[in-house]
């Protein structure tokens, strides 16, 4: 990418947004296009229309979404299909039609199906019935991946989609009701910590198998596809290793230094029972990720304890 050149980075103030302009500033890119909610609604078509037209951007990443874990999901369904529709077709479109060259649309793990074979590979997409608890969330994020091959198709634009796995880090969502599952265990642990509680009470039976990736990797691995992926397929993004949800409260139970009881609640959902994603054709281009979970984990409980207002 050209340093010199404008990029809207849509949805900078969440997780990977914020991610994606520390890597870029990092790199020397000074032009960074960012706008607030309340400065851009991106589910206001004109709006959108406006801006692109007005500032010009040459590249787009997209990381703006209405995200959250199964609670969210169960019971906002209306909001999770229908915001996210709106913004990625709005940011898509306008960019297309502005002249931007190249744009990146993130997604997410949860596109695939609930029993996908795994490891997942890119080519899983639509073979299946999705897990129920995000099939709203999901469905859009399709919806966005297959818009960004249909422009590529028909416009022989420079339209990208890549597929982060379950991210985590500074910026995080730390609501108790939410929030995904390592963001809400730190806090659990935390207020538990705080307020001297006995014990924590964790959803699920801590059985399923998850994939984390630190949200400054992904941020790499956004930039690295921005210089060095130019194809129809979307590719997966994610860290190649797995761990039960059990060992991974364990993990925050120590990073956190809770010294009570962990219980699990086998009467709420798991979710999917196992998620790994494959990720060797971006392993194959030369990326890989560099942080541990271990200290991934010590680095975003420090932000969570230095910077969320609790």
């Amino acid at each position: 990418m050209d340093k010199d050149a404008k990029i809207f980075v849509a949805g900078h103030r969440g997780l990977v947004g914020a991610a994606i302009v520390r890597r870029l500033e990092k790199e020397g890119f000074s032009r960074l296009l960012l706008r607030s909610h309340k400065e851009l609604d991106l589910t206001r078509q004109e709006a959108v229309e406006d801006f692109f037209h007005k500032e010009k951007p040459k590249y787009v990443i997209v990381a703006a979404a209405k995200v959250g874990g199964i609670h969210a999901n169960n019971t906002y369904p209306a909001d999770f299909i229908g915001i996210n529709l709106q913004i990625q077709t709005n940011v898509i479109d306008a960019a297309y039609r502005s002249g931007v060259a190249k744009l990146l649309f993130l997604g997410s793990s949860c596109i695939y199906p609930k029993f996908a074979p795994q490891p997942i590979t890119e080519e899983a997409l639509l073979t299946g019935p999705l897990e129920p608890t995000n099939e709203w969330y999901a469905v859009a994020k399709i919806a966005g991946i297959k818009m960004c091959q249909a422009y590529r198709i028909q416009h022989k634009w420079d339209a990208i989609s890549g597929m982060p796995t379950n991210l985590y880090g500074p910026h995080d969502n730390f609501h108790p009701e939410n929030s995904h599952v390592l963001p809400a265990l730190i806090r659990r642990f935390h207020e538990a910590k705080v307020n001297g509680a006995k014990e924590v009470v964790v959803w699920g039976t801590g059985s399923p198998l998850r994939e984390f990736l630190h949200v400054d990797d992904l941020a790499d691995a956004a930039v690295f596809l921005m210089d060095k992926y130019s194809d129809v397929p979307h590719i997966n993004m994610g860290s190649g290793s797995e761990v039960s949800i059990k060992e991974l409260a364990e993990m925050v139970k120590e990073v956190v230094g809770f010294p009570g009881e962990l219980k699990w609640d086998a009467s709420k959902p798991d979710g999917t029972p196992r998620k790994l994603m494959d990720s060797s054709k971006l392993a194959t281009l030369g990326w890989k990720p560099r942080i541990t979970l271990r200290e991934g984990l010590t680095e975003t409980y420090k932000w969570y304890v230095d910077n969320y207002n609790v």
